[in-house]
């Protein structure tokens, strides 16, 4: 072996605070080549980062390691080791079993005649390949420089193309559960690619109201004046809604008050806090931590770009969310004044949350559920037109009186029929629907089976369900063996088997949610 390897100088340290560690994995048969890399390599250093070192002795031990270790940055390997193509075997592994596309693979070889150069670079997805002859260690150290400035630039693509599909994925629907966060989620991750792969972000603000309703959170603790976690990745992807002091340590946030008290952005050390100026309350922040370099000047002018640009979207989702929040709550309350319900009764609650909830186990797409969410305060409207005398009447019903109840579906679905608006027209067809029977003995057109939209079998049987459970003015409250031996004599009958099969198997979920929701007393 060439004694340059051993001791030519490296003149390439750079005096940075080190920021972590690039994986580099060494795959050769004679312990004394992991030995003298790790020699020539000690003391290197990139973008503050040194170097973690892994060994394989064999190609069997690389795939392993490999199979183990997904952020390996840098491999050194040799060609011939319990075989003459071993090296060659575990670079085909590498790109093609795994898809690892992102590791440096740098072979060397002490016997390139059994491997020619130009016929590896041709056939195998290698990044260099070298003679361990002539890899002294100033050229070592030149050549992995340049794979690991290769690696890092590749995973700042990779973590921008993440990041952006997050974004697109969310601004399909800005409307399901939980997109707002997710879109949030794409920003910070965008803007930590940007900054070279911070590993921590998170999105900070004090819009609580729309923050809580959005991750569904019941955390009484909310102040309108308080930071909390609002989005992350890294260590903050499991602190929604967590209060920004409950979240970081105290000299962290110390510094995150002072970006909001002054309005700025403050870099300290490894980590940076950008204030987002907002129009319609006290503003955000974005905060970073764990940054792998030092920040630029370039870098601060993408910040603030960033952070000037992040807050007017998160602004205009939060007005875009408001304002469908606000329709829901019009037809919630709408539903409730034409169906003569009292300010006690959550019928209403709990039959959007069991429709939806049996709509996915159902397998129905989440816009179907969203939609279906949002139509089913409307299902009853026809009932506007029957006097409130029979509907609450103790007694039984004459002939007359069950047909002017009967009448409710079409009026309802006359009402509603001329809309273009898909929420309505949906709503339209449950008012006109919810009395049809699976056997066709239904009205008010005694449609059967499929006849009838799979929305409306929904709302049919959960209808019933909770008229079952709840007292009416004509019957008490039913003991839930009752009701459920009823869904089962009339599975087949009034209800979809298969429906019906969905809510049973199930059940204590909907009962929770009667529970959540039970009428006030």
């Amino acid at each position: 072996m060439n004694d340059d390897f051993f001791f030519a100088e490296d003149d390439g340290e750079i005096d940075v605070e080190e920021l972590g560690c690039w994986k580099v994995l060494i795959v050769d048969d004679e312990p004394e080549v992991h030995a003298v890399t790790k020699l020539a390599l000690n003391d290197f250093n990139l973008n503050g980062k040194t170097l973690e070192f892994l060994s394989a002795y064999s190609g069997e031990e690389a795939k392993a390691i490999f199979r183990n270790h997904e952020d390996i940055a840098v491999v050194l390997l040799d060609v011939v080791m319990e075989t003459d193509d071993a090296g060659l075997k575990v670079a085909e592994y590498v790109r093609n079993e795994l898809d690892n596309h992102f590791t440096r693979i740098i072979l060397r070889t002490g016997q390139p005649g059994q491997a020619p150069e130009k016929d590896v670079i041709i056939n195998y997805d290698i990044n260099d390949y070298k003679s361990k002859t002539e890899l002294t260690a100033q050229k070592l150290f030149t050549v992995i420089i340049a794979a690991l400035r290769s690696y890092r630039d590749i995973i700042v693509i990779e973590e921008n193309r993440r990041g952006l599909e997050k974004i697109i994925d969310a601004s399909v629907d800005l409307f399901s559960s939980r997109s707002l966060e997710k879109f949030m989620q794409g920003i910070i991750q965008q803007l930590a690619s940007i900054l070279g792969c911070s590993k921590d972000a998170a999105y900070i603000t004090t819009a609580v109201a729309t923050t809580s309703r959005t991750l569904n959170t019941s955390n009484s603790r909310l102040d309108d004046d308080e930071l909390y976690v609002f989005a992350g990745n890294g260590e903050y992807a499991c602190k929604e809604g967590v209060p920004l002091k409950e979240a970081i340590s105290a000299q962290e946030y110390a510094l995150c008050a002072k970006a909001m008290r002054e309005k700025q952005i403050v870099y300290a050390e490894d980590h940076v806090v950008a204030y987002c100026n907002s129009k319609s309350h006290r503003g955000a922040l974005l905060y970073l931590s764990g940054l792998p370099r030092r920040i630029g000047e370039n870098d601060r002018h993408l910040v603030k770009r960033f952070s000037d640009s992040v807050q007017l979207a998160f602004d205009n989702v939060l007005k875009t969310v408001d304002v469908e929040a606000t329709q829901k709550e019009i037809i919630e309350r709408l539903g409730r004044a034409l169906e003569h319900e009292s300010n006690g009764s959550n019928n209403l609650k709990r039959m959007v949350e069991m429709a939806q909830l049996l709509a996915r186990k159902a397998g129905l797409d989440e816009l179907t559920i969203h939609e279906l969410g949002l139509a089913m305060p409307l299902h009853d409207i026809g009932t506007s037109i029957v006097p409130k005398s029979i509907l609450q009447k103790t007694s039984p019903l004459s002939e007359e009186e069950i047909f002017k109840i009967r009448q409710h579906a079409e009026f309802g679905y006359q009402i509603l029929r001329d809309s273009r608006r898909p929420t309505i027209q949906l709503a339209a067809m449950l008012a006109k629907q919810h009395h049809e029977r699976w056997d066709g003995k239904g009205y008010p057109e005694g449609l059967k089976k499929e006849q009838i939209d799979i929305k409306s079998r929904i709302a049919t049987l959960v209808d019933v369900f909770d008229a079952l459970l709840n007292a009416r003015p004509y019957k008490p409250a039913w003991t839930i063996d009752k009701v459920e031996a009823v869904l089962l004599e009339e599975k087949g009958k009034h209800f979809d088997p298969y429906l019906v099969d969905c809510l049973l198997s199930d059940l204590s979920a909907f009962i929770a949610i009667q529970t959540e929701y039970a009428d006030e007393k």
